[in-house]
């Protein structure tokens, strides 16, 4: 492995929980790796979602209407991060597998 997938694969490696770093069946196989690090996205994606629709019932007797509306814009703010990464990593995947990508005009 050189070039681009070095970079690439240190980039999943950020976006998986830090244990993940020390399974080398990750390091020799990086198509593992996208799967596990779009998983995982894909996971911290569904949660903010659910966060922004319980919020609002879960916390609005337990602190201020100002904090509510704070989290629902830190949610929304994280879900479009996690929706942007996930389509990130789907490339990856898809480049490490071996897939070329073809601009349409």
């Amino acid at each position: 492995m050189a070039g681009w997938e070095d970079t690439a694969v240190a980039w999943l490696f950020d976006l998986c929980p830090p244990g993940y770093r020390s399974h080398d069946v990750l390091r020799k196989h990086p198509l593992l790796l996208a799967r596990m690090a779009r998983q995982h996205v894909a996971a911290a994606l569904a949660a903010a979602r659910h966060g922004y629709g319980t919020a609002r019932v879960e916390l609005a007797e337990r602190v201020p209407v100002q904090a509510v509306e704070a989290a629902l814009r830190m949610y929304e703010y994280e879900g479009s991060r996690a929706a942007a990464t996930e389509r990130a990593v789907r490339l990856v995947e898809e480049a490490l597998a071996g897939e070329r990508w073809e601009p349409r005009l």
